[in-house]
């Protein structure tokens, strides 16, 4: 199966937070979009990890996406080595996406950015012919992403591009709180976090009209590049 665009996240939630109205808008377009958690979660405050397999999936839903995995690595303790590099090249070269997103390069939870450079290199490792991987029992040929592209989530990092989301804000919402474990919920007995105030989701709602507004749209959200984006004409630009 080929993708058009594969989206990890580190935890279940962070690819509808960085990037839901993305997605769902390019799901619109008719372009194939899957999701890679590479972790369950398990070290959440709220909930538990079988309870975020459940939002996760039921997110993919709301979202439309193709397809949606976990990897299974350690929440909080995962590292940039061979071992987890390989796994990750064997979904690139699994799915074949043309453009890959991942999480913030830098951000408050530490495993945002080591997913952010892991994710990375495994996309330029996947490219390399002498690297042997297989899936299923079948041995996988290489392939290198066109295009690595960086969400923002907690810090405020300016971003390189926006896209347009307007007339997606309302599906990247519904996407988040199907996370019901990790939101604002008067009536839970759990401990409070930053993202579980009252005032997280208008936070999230906030920056992305404030994006949108700097671009004369009504809603955006951001990315960082690794390399230039190049244009034909200056009237590409919207």
């Amino acid at each position: 199966m080929k993708l058009d665009i594969l989206v990890f996240g580190a935890h279940p939630d962070d690819a509808e937070l960085g990037a839901g109205g993305t997605i769902a808008k390019e799901v619109a377009n008719g372009k194939k979009v899957g999701i890679i958690d590479l972790t369950r979660g398990e070290l959440g405050t709220r909930g538990s990890a079988e309870l975020r397999d459940k939002e996760a999936n039921a997110a993919a839903a709301i979202l439309k996406v193709t397809v949606r995995e976990n990897l299974g690595f350690r929440d909080g303790f995962f590292i940039n080595d061979e071992t987890h590099q390989l796994e990750i090249i064997k979904m690139i070269r699994r799915y074949r996406p043309d453009i890959v997103l991942c999480n913030a390069i830098e951000d408050r939870h530490i495993d945002h950015g080591k997913g952010s450079k892991l994710v990375s290199d495994a996309c330029f490792l996947s490219g390399l012919i002498k690297i042997d991987t297989q899936l299923d029992g079948k041995n996988q040929d290489p392939w290198r992403p066109k295009l690595v592209y960086h969400y923002i989530q907690w810090k405020n990092i300016t971003p390189d591009f926006v896209l347009d989301i307007s007339g997606f804000m309302d599906k990247k919402v519904a996407a988040i709180l199907a996370y019901g474990s990790q939101f604002h919920d008067p009536n839970s007995k759990e401990p409070e976090t930053p993202i579980s105030s009252k005032t997280f989701i208008e936070s999230v709602k906030y920056r992305a009209q404030d994006m949108g507004r700097l671009v004369g749209k009504d809603y955006a959200e951001g990315f960082t590049v690794e390399r230039l984006i190049a244009i034909d004409r200056l009237s590409s630009i919207i």
